[in-house]
């Protein structure tokens, strides 16, 4: 019996390796990825009221119908920060809000193209959670987010449970090259920065609690291949940055991309593009291929300027479904070069959204005052700046008003604002630049173009230099004896981390390396860039207490700077900094924007100070007498230099 057992396995084995060899099968897959949209559904400019070329989800519309056409199998995924950042995500959330059973506007344009899946992004959740679930409802398609939970109150997060749905097995049938059909199990899982919980503090508090990026990772994704994932797709609303991931970090991927068992990675956030020149140097990247540590993955961008591709060959020899090769790349909708459009907008969009967009320009062209004088932003990062001091001019007014009859009403008053439209990665006409005459409300917006509340907080005056310290890791540190020209702008510092402090006076000496790194560590003890901090006039005294008016993402802690936790919140205002400014606007009616010149850069003998701005600042020379042209550089943007 043996015997025979054995020789009828011996005859059937070739014809089993034989079956199982014509089974095997090769399946191309199409990934795309939108991300940080920030309700750019449309190819319009709401601050300067016309078309533009440069990005809007209509245009990204007609990529994606396009690479969808090229293959037989695709998936398209959204990765968040969608449903704020454009004057009509604040209509749809502020202005005339959605009403019960109304869909979100969004989600009429995602649900048409067909959306597979989507993660939820830090962005999301700066309406409140009421507002976010309402909105997220007129999905037709799942939401994924796998490291925010419910705080249950008793003080350990390890056991709150998830606030939405950690990840997804979309079953999907896909034809592989033969023409045969297979059905696989996709899994999706999300991530969200935890630093939701400083940003948003205000909405999240007592509500949410949010895990580390990795350790829920490693937690979900074997969870989801032991139930049956034959591919795991990770859309981390997370950034990518060189050197070490301590536990809780914002930017997560490079770790992500260690974690077994995930195949491709969508990622974004930080509004950059992979794969781009700008990772080259980042270990583990293959640029030619798109993959971070092996694993094909894409970012693409922001406001839909660029659609992510990832083609997969998948098959499944060995008997389960495994990646044999990838490519990512980005699909641009305009030619940086020759700043032409690529695509045309899907009409489709504009249509969908009709309604809305008519609501949102006649809202936004409504006027509240007038200005003497433009107001722009091209040089609000290497001087005082009339478009951020009209900021802090709405601060003060509001936030003396709040302290009236308190205890801190005597106490002297400080107002932080920072330049929001600089240019760089958001593109070369990304500034503010409203000519001279009426101030509608697009123009408030244009100002001030985050929907953060205002907060005061109670400092110190060493608290107060040390917040300056934290604001100028925006230079670079100019070497004396170095090269005649030296970059001043230190491009990768995010310029909504460049507070200014009016009701103060003080110089910033650049040849000084910089006291904090952008995590708010102290780096450099014995260094200070901010000297002569003066307040009316005599040197500050480390001792005395002052109020600051500041916005809610700087109070709770946002941008790490040191001092700010929430803790020293003094008026906790419902109202917005763009209300503020609204209100002091309507107050002012005529205004005529002007710099104090309450800070300054201090000069670097036999050293130029050069740095890189839009070229529309080129018409507002005359008004800067210290800074000039060094040349046009021809792509949208100028090379300039600060004079003594």
């Amino acid at each position: 019996m043996t015997t025979f057992r054995a020789l009828r396995l011996a005859l059937l084995l070739p014809l089993a390796l034989g079956v199982g060899a014509l089974q095997a099968a090769t399946l191309n897959l199409r990934i795309l990825e939108t991300s940080d949209l920030h309700m750019h559904l449309l190819a319009y400019d709401y601050y300067q009221d016309k078309p533009t070329d440069e990005y809007g989800l209509a245009r990204t519309a007609t990529l994606i119908k396009a690479a969808r056409a090229e293959v037989a199998n695709s998936l398209l995924f959204d990765n968040g920060d969608l449903l704020q950042g454009s004057p009509l995500g604040d209509f749809v959330a502020r202005v005339k809000p959605l009403q019960p059973g109304q869909r979100h506007p969004a989600y009429k344009v995602l649900n048409a193209l067909g959306v597979d899946a989507g993660n939820i992004g830090n962005h999301e959740f700066n309406y409140g959670l009421p507002f976010l679930r309402q909105a997220i409802a007129g999905a037709n398609f799942p939401y994924v987010s796998a490291n925010v939970t419910v705080d249950d109150g008793d003080g350990n997060p390890a056991n709150d449970k998830p606030a939405f749905t950690p990840y997804v097995l979309l079953e999907r049938t896909f034809t592989d090259t033969a023409g045969q059909a297979h059905r696989l199990k996709i899994g999706v899982i999300g991530f969200v920065p935890p630093q939701i919980l400083l940003w948003d503090r205000t909405h999240l508090q007592g509500r949410l609690t949010a895990q580390d990026i990795l350790a829920s990772a490693r937690r979900y994704v074997p969870e989801m291949r032991a139930r049956g994932a034959d591919l795991v797709v990770a859309i981390p609303h997370s950034g990518f940055e060189r050197g070490e991931t301590p536990a809780f970090a914002e930017n997560s991927v490079a770790r992500i991309a260690e974690v077994p068992g995930v195949d491709a990675i969508l990622f974004g956030h930080l509004h950059g593009e992979f794969p781009s020149r700008f990772f080259a140097d980042h270990a583990r990247v293959d640029l030619d291929k798109g993959t971070i540590n092996g694993v094909p993955a894409v970012m693409p961008g922001r406001w839909g300027d660029h659609l992510g591709v990832i083609d997969l060959v998948l098959d499944n020899t060995g008997g389960r479904w495994r990646v044999a090769d990838s490519r990512a790349a980005l699909r641009p909708i305009r030619d940086r070069a020759t700043r032409r459009p690529l695509v045309d907008a899907d009409p489709q969009v504009a249509q969908l959204v009709a309604e809305e967009h008519a609501g949102t320009v006649a809202h936004m062209r409504s006027a509240v005052a007038r200005s003497s004088t433009p107001i722009q932003s091209y040089f609000a990062q290497v001087a005082d700046d009339p478009s951020v001091q009209l900021v802090s001019q709405a601060q003060l007014a509001y936030t003396r008003r709040a302290l009236q009859g308190t205890a801190f009403e005597g106490l002297p008053l400080l107002s932080a604002a920072a330049p929001f439209k600089t240019g760089g990665r958001q593109g070369w006409s990304h500034y503010t630049d409203i000519p001279a005459g009426a101030l509608a409300l697009r123009n408030v917006a244009d100002l001030y173009i985050y929907p953060n509340t205002l907060k005061a907080v109670r400092l110190s005056g060493a608290q107060v230099r040390e917040w300056l310290e934290m604001a100028a890791g925006q230079f670079q540190r100019i070497d004396p004896a170095g090269p005649p020209q030296q970059e001043l702008v230190n491009t990768a510092f995010p310029s909504y981390n460049f507070d200014t402090l009016d009701g103060v006076q003080y110089a910033i000496d650049v040849t000084q390396p910089a006291r904090y790194d952008r995590a708010g560590k102290l780096v450099a003890p014995g260094a200070r860039r901010i000297v002569d901090l003066r307040h009316q006039g005599k040197p500050i005294d480390d001792a005395a207490s002052f109020i600051v008016a500041t916005n809610n993402y700087r109070a709770s802690g946002g941008g790490n700077f040191p001092g700010l936790d929430g803790s020293n919140i003094v008026v906790d205002a419902p109202d917005e900094n763009r209300e503020a400014l609204v209100q002091y606007l309507l107050a002012t009616r005529e205004v005529d924007p002007s710099a104090d010149a309450n800070w300054r850069i201090l000069p670097v003998p036999g050293v130029q100070l050069r740095f890189t701005s839009g070229a529309g600042g080129i018409a507002h020379l005359a008004r800067h007498p210290n800074i000039a042209l060094v040349r046009d550089n021809g792509d949208g943007s100028a090379l300039y230099e600060l004079r003594p």
